[in-house]
């Protein structure tokens, strides 16, 4: 039998191992991370019920999901390597929310940039952006008439915020908006961590007959410091397959036109 030192060493690398995992992946599966750190599943569940108490993660049925810390954003860079392939899914499910024809808008959200990957070349469309990498994606697309916003450029989003971009909000009729955020719950909505960049999303809510959020299931359950949507001003979420059970449903309570991809 090991020394207390020992056991206690093993016990913050195991969960620090947890830690790390939850932080990657978004969240942590029970079983699994017991089958992969040889611990039983009893194990594991105290471990995650110490990490929720120092405010990392969130608990859910069969695991947890990361808590993102509030005024925390990471760059771009990061976010574009994190959920690659269940934000390729949602951008791809995005496209049947197109209109035939007419006005959308797609924000500065990393999922929300690989929607061009999906949206057909020959698309008639009038696309609104704050985002650089939607300029760049849809340039080339012969019918698509593009509008950026304007305003003080944020490098960690490679987007523009501010009151020039608000002004162009104003004076629009959006058919549909794809928003991204940092984080989203039932209780508190759509959140970021950047007031100015709050202040623009909520513009672009407000400026839109019907908003879409696009988010990868990490971003369930998690809450920053600024918000700009309640569930009620959405028109729907699309979210990937890896949403806890119990989430999903309250999702589906608080929010009409919920897709899984």
């Amino acid at each position: 039998m090991g020394s207390p030192e020992g056991t206690t060493m093993y016990l913050e690398e195991r969960r620090r191992v947890l830690l790390d995992r939850v932080r990657q992946l978004g969240r942590v599966d029970v079983a699994t991370a017991a089958s992969e750190l040889d611990v039983t599943t009893e194990t594991v569940r105290k471990d995650l019920v110490h990490l929720e108490r120092q405010g990392f993660v969130t608990r859910t049925h069969g695991g947890a999901i990361a808590v993102q810390r509030l005024g925390f954003e990471p760059v771009n860079e990061v976010r574009e390597s994190v959920m690659t392939d269940e934000k390729l899914r949602i951008a791809s499910a995005a496209i049947a929310e197109l209109p035939d024809e007419g006005a959308i808008l797609i924000d500065s959200g990393t999922t929300a940039a690989l929607m061009p990957r999906f949206i057909p070349l020959d698309a008639t469309l009038r696309v609104v952006t704050n985002s650089l990498h939607i300029m760049n994606a849809l340039a080339t697309f012969p019918n698509v008439t593009l509008m950026h916003l304007g305003g003080v450029f944020r490098p960690v989003s490679q987007s523009t915020v501010g009151p020039w971009a608000i002004q162009a909000l104003e004076e629009l009729r959006i058919d549909v908006a794809f928003i991204g955020a940092n984080g989203f719950s039932v209780d508190h909505g759509l959140t970021t961590s950047d007031q100015a960049e709050a202040e623009c999303k909520r513009a672009m809510v407000k400026a839109s007959r019907r908003s879409i959020a696009l988010l990868d299931h990490s971003k369930i359950g998690a809450e920053y410091f600024h918000r700009f949507a309640t569930p009620a001003d959405l028109g729907g979420i699309i979210t990937d397959s890896g949403l806890d059970h119990d989430l999903l449903e309250d999702l589906q309570q608080a929010v009409d036109n919920v897709v899984v991809a």
